[in-house]
């Protein structure tokens, strides 16, 4: 990534290749979110019990056979003053159909993604805002947070510059529908 002999190096280009460099001690994830490096510890139990719980139902309910990754970086377009973001969602859902993850670089573009899915931790304010603005600019169809300090779950949808259009909130406890290709209501009560 390094800029050809004649080309200063930006200041995004210094960053994005330290960042492409780091070694992280193993079960932490580092991302560069809108130029921020965000290096986070491994989840805990409740974090991996909700992304199990929204898998299951995924693969059960999903009018799509999708296939899934935990770990999958993507590559997600600057916007404004943003730099180029690199981001590991806690879970990645694409058509199985478009073998999309099959020969993936670590870093992937987030072409023909059809969700990602986050789960509040060590900072929770990133996953509601800076992530979202991140997965929108992506134009990454669908973003589901489940907020484990609010108690709820939102599916965000129809992206469009830097955010996205329509937003469904539900408490734990009570459906939340998710869009095609998905088209089922996600149940919650298990979140409890």
């Amino acid at each position: 990534m390094t800029a050809m002999a004649h080309e200063p190096l930006t200041q995004a280009d210094v960053l994005l290749e330290g960042f492409l460099a780091l070694d992280t001690p193993e079960g932490f994830r580092a991302e560069l979110i809108e130029g921020e490096i965000v290096v986070t510890p491994p989840p805990d139990g409740d974090h991996e019990d909700y992304i199990n719980r929204v898998l299951k139902q995924v693969i059960r309910r999903s009018r799509t056979d999708m296939d899934y990754s935990a770990n999958k970086g993507l590559k997600l377009p600057s916007g404004g003053s943003c730099p180029k973001s690199h981001l590991i969602p806690d879970g990645t859902f694409a058509p199985a159909d478009l073998r999309l993850l099959r020969g993936a670089d670590s870093w992937m573009p987030c072409d023909g993604v059809a969700m990602v899915v986050e789960v509040t931790s060590t900072k929770p304010q990133a996953d509601r805002e800076t992530k979202r603005r991140c997965y929108a600019r992506g134009g990454i169809p669908l973003y589901l947070l489940v907020d484990r300090e609010a108690s709820s779950v939102t599916v965000f949808s129809d992206p469009e510059g830097d955010d996205y259009r329509q937003l469904c909130t539900r408490p734990f406890g009570k459906p939340v529908p998710l869009p095609a290709p998905f088209s089922f209501d996600l149940e919650t009560t298990d979140f409890l």
